[in-house]
């Protein structure tokens, strides 16, 4: 009995951390979105939602760490609750990222708009993808499926490199332009580190599943 009192958690813990994962990805689609149409209304709901996701990751980590003490986990249970300790907070920081665009987007609301040569919609799908596919790794316990987020993640690299050398050409030749190409510039590096924290997601799941701990060998390749 006490081991399937212990499961039944381990499934709420699990269930905690899905809930989050759901917060975070509206405040990415929702950063975007406000950018996209200069929405103050969507960025005051990123700020909301942020303050749900801090909750939600306190709640989370609480439960985390008592698991932890009270039950003293082996094997492949133990590697589950510390990847759900740092899974949880990478969904906190996506969450900090996306609060960055809603920020970033409230000071453009007063400037009519410009063309800039920044895909931030695309940028923002793809990250939201990635966000997406290590979830759902997450969920169905699926290591194939983890393992291909490490490798989306060169593409979004690229698109934000472009961003910066086309923005900052704008900075410097269009200085009417300046101020708005400053603000795609950070949210296109939020989008960026989004895409990298779903990406250490998916190596959490691998190391849960497998045991094996990818994230200093990510960095070490980077």
């Amino acid at each position: 009995m006490p081991r399937i009192h212990f499961h039944q958690q381990l499934a709420q813990l699990k269930e905690k951390l899905l809930a989050m994962a759901a917060l975070a990805q509206q405040a990415v689609e929702s950063s975007v979105e406000a950018y996209i149409q200069r929405d103050a209304d969507l960025c005051e709901y990123v700020r909301q939602n942020e303050e749900a996701i801090n909750a939600s990751q306190r709640e989370v980590d609480e439960m985390a760490y008592e698991l932890l003490a009270k039950e003293q986990p082996m094997a492949i249970d133990l590697r589950f609750i510390l990847a759900v300790i740092r899974i949880n907070g990478d969904l906190e920081r996506i969450g900090d990222q996306a609060m960055s665009t809603a920020l970033r987007t409230l000071k453009l609301l007063q400037d009519p708009r410009n063309d800039l040569p920044v895909d931030i919609l695309k940028m923002g799908n793809y990250a939201s993808r990635m966000i997406r596919t290590s979830i759902r790794s997450l969920l169905e316990g699926d290591v194939a499926l983890a393992e291909s987020v490490p490798k989306m993640d060169d593409e979004i690299d690229h698109m934000n490199r472009l961003a910066h050398a086309d923005l900052i050409r704008v900075i410097q030749q269009r200085p009417d332009c300046a101020a708005q190409a400053l603000q795609a510039i950070i949210i296109s590096r939020n989008l960026e580190r989004i895409a990298d924290h779903a990406t250490n997601i998916a190596t959490d799941v691998i190391f849960w599943i497998r045991g094996a701990d990818l994230r200093h060998q990510l960095a070490a390749a980077e």
